[in-house]
């Protein structure tokens, strides 16, 4: 039975119209792209790469997608992409990601992942495991040169291929063929079609409602002060309500007294309750498979082993019921900020079974800490803090921040989206966006701004970290300007596109010529650009052969840079 419906299927064909909407606005491509479909697909591409790779400039995530076509229309150099239409190395997670997409036109609910697109990607992953290139030409090549000195190093990498598609069935991950093919291989095969990917889609969701009833030993109140009337709960929820209230049949989250809870077993996650989650998708984690092995052979031990749910609620009404015996609770826009593994593993074992909601759901219990929090700064703090003890990434953090969400709106109103969570296509999904930004470019604009551009990218992880304060600081950054600072940094993208080809054209550069113009201010960005490939040209690295980005990382160049921007310098 199929997890999704044509309306996901056409959500993602809308989405998808935007990515590559945004991106066309920033790129020039060397042959037209007047297709429709042509357009989704290419959109297709630039948001599951955003959501799997965990990067959000679509012009860093183009440079990874390998398919012919994509890549014909883009530079018009056609190259065959061998069935890998994209080639990501995620050096922190120490893993070789290789992509193979398939969009199809058409929904057909029962359309299922095809093997044999997993085997036509098998001559690639031959040149990998031969650690060759022979017949392998442009950006492949390259791709398979740096994967190779990955493998042939002394740490461990692990590779997978991600089977992408916009049809309704995954492949079985226990078919005899897939196990081949990671037998052989020693390769991960990953399924990623519509089921997950609604799961990605950030459409902002209606407000969802739910209601409970708790027996009132599994029940404890907190007020902040003695005399205020808004109240929060710590409950001891047994997983089969947990199902109920996070499901999509609106009436049974409304059912508090469910007595058949079998049909519970055909009700599916309503992936609006994981809007404002700062976790994206986790696919097939070993902590997903700890949850339900718990489950399934500890179901009464389930509240002891795992961390619980933290739900925050626009409102939380609670009336006494049964002589006082019990509490109805009535929840009104409910999201769940931490524990969105635990649910979605919750949901992933009550579908695979029809038996797994009677037989250990239903005699499994959960803490559920329910916060009121009525005003968004309130809930972007308990996500915030809550999250904090997990290994989720500083920027996810502060995404949450009142700050950021400032930011995301003052942005908005000059059609300018600030991505702070992949995926994001904007706060209104039927307005003409020109820009995208990612909160980790602008702190990297900020940070080059305020004097560091040789730090912008090396030390890009800290941005949101160590260094966070002290960029976002209002002494240094003032907000109202940020719509200019992003106009400025698309303004440098485009007179690089322009200028000759002898010009090598990375991001490093850019930060630097945010920083020159600043600087000197009778500089015009050709100039600036001009001059700084003079610089580099005449900067003395002591005999050692360095890379332009080498040698921008080093305090030395930016010191070097600044004395001769301080002088009587004329471009």
């Amino acid at each position: 039975m199929s997890y999704v419906s044509i309306n996901d299927f056409k959500l993602l064909n809308i989405k998808c119209q935007k990515y590559f909407d945004l991106f066309s606005k920033t790129n020039n491509f060397a042959q037209p792209v007047n297709d429709t479909k042509l357009q989704q697909r290419i959109g297709f591409y630039l948001f599951m790469l955003e959501s799997l790779c965990n990067e959000k400039d679509i012009d860093i995530i183009s440079d990874f997608i390998t398919d012919t076509e994509y890549n014909t229309h883009i530079s018009g150099l056609r190259y065959e992409d061998h069935g890998i239409d994209a080639f990501y190395i995620d050096e922190d997670a120490k893993e070789i990601k290789l992509f193979n997409f398939k969009f199809r036109e058409n929904y057909k609910p029962e359309q299922k992942q095809s093997f044999n697109d997993a085997f036509v990607s098998t001559k690639l992953v031959n040149c990998i495991m031969n650690d060759s290139t022979n017949g392998l030409e442009g950006k492949l090549r390259d791709c398979v040169n740096s994967a190779n000195e990955k493998l042939n190093g002394n740490e461990v990498w692990k590779l997978s291929l991600y089977m992408i598609s916009n049809e309704a069935v995954p492949i079985e991950h226990d078919e005899s063929a897939i196990q081949q093919l990671k037998t052989f291989y020693d390769m991960e095969v990953i399924s990623v079609c519509m089921p997950q990917i609604a799961s990605m889609m950030s459409i902002r969701p209606a407000p969802i409602n739910a209601e409970l009833i708790i027996d009132n030993d599994a029940l404890m109140s907190y007020s902040e002060n003695s005399i205020s009337t808004s109240k929060s709960y710590v409950v001891r929820l047994n997983a089969a309500d947990v199902i109920r209230m996070t499901c999509r049949n609106a009436d049974l989250r409304q059912d508090h007294n469910c007595e058949n809870i079998d049909q519970l077993a055909y009700e599916k996650i309503d992936f609006g309750v994981l809007f404002d989650n700062v976790r994206g998708l986790v696919q097939r984690s070993r902590y997903n498979a700890a949850i339900a092995k718990t489950l399934r052979e500890e179901p009464g031990k389930f509240f002891m082993y795992n961390n619980g749910l933290t739900i925050v609620a626009e409102d939380i009404k609670a009336h006494p019921v049964n002589g006082n015996r019990k509490v109805r609770i009535s929840l009104t826009g409910v999201q769940v900020l931490n524990g969105g593994q635990t649910l979605r593993t919750l949901h992933d074992f009550n579908a695979a079974d029809k038996s797994h909601i009677t037989d250990y759901l239903s005699e499994s219990e959960i803490l559920v800490r329910i916060f009121n929090a009525s005003s968004s700064e309130t809930a972007n703090k308990i996500a915030e803090y809550t999250n904090s003890q997990n290994s989720i990434s500083n920027v996810d953090l502060k995404s949450l921040s009142t700050l950021q969400i400032q930011l995301e709106q003052l942005l908005d109103e000059h059609g300018i989206i600030y991505s702070r969570k992949n995926g994001d296509t904007g706060i209104d999904d039927k307005k003409d966006y020109r820009y995208k930004i990612s909160m980790e470019q602008f702190g990297q604009i900020l940070f080059a701004l305020q004097g560091n551009p040789e730090k912008s990218s090396n030390q890009k992880q800290h941005i949101f970290g160590k260094y966070y304060d002290e960029i976002f600081d209002e002494r240094k950054f003032n907000i109202s300007q940020a719509p200019e600072i992003i106009e400025r940094y698309f303004d440098i993208k485009k007179a690089y596109a322009s200028s000759t080809d002898s010009i090598q054209k990375i991001e490093q550069k850019i930060f630097y010529i945010i920083y020159m113009s600043s600087v000197r201010k009778d500089m015009s960005y050709e100039q600036c650009i001009e001059t700084l490939e003079q610089i580099l040209e005449s900067f003395d690295t002591g005999g050692v052969n360095l890379t332009d980005a080498r040698k921008m990382i080093q305090v030395r160049f930016r010191d070097y840079l600044n004395t001769i921007l301080d002088s009587d310098f004329l471009p």
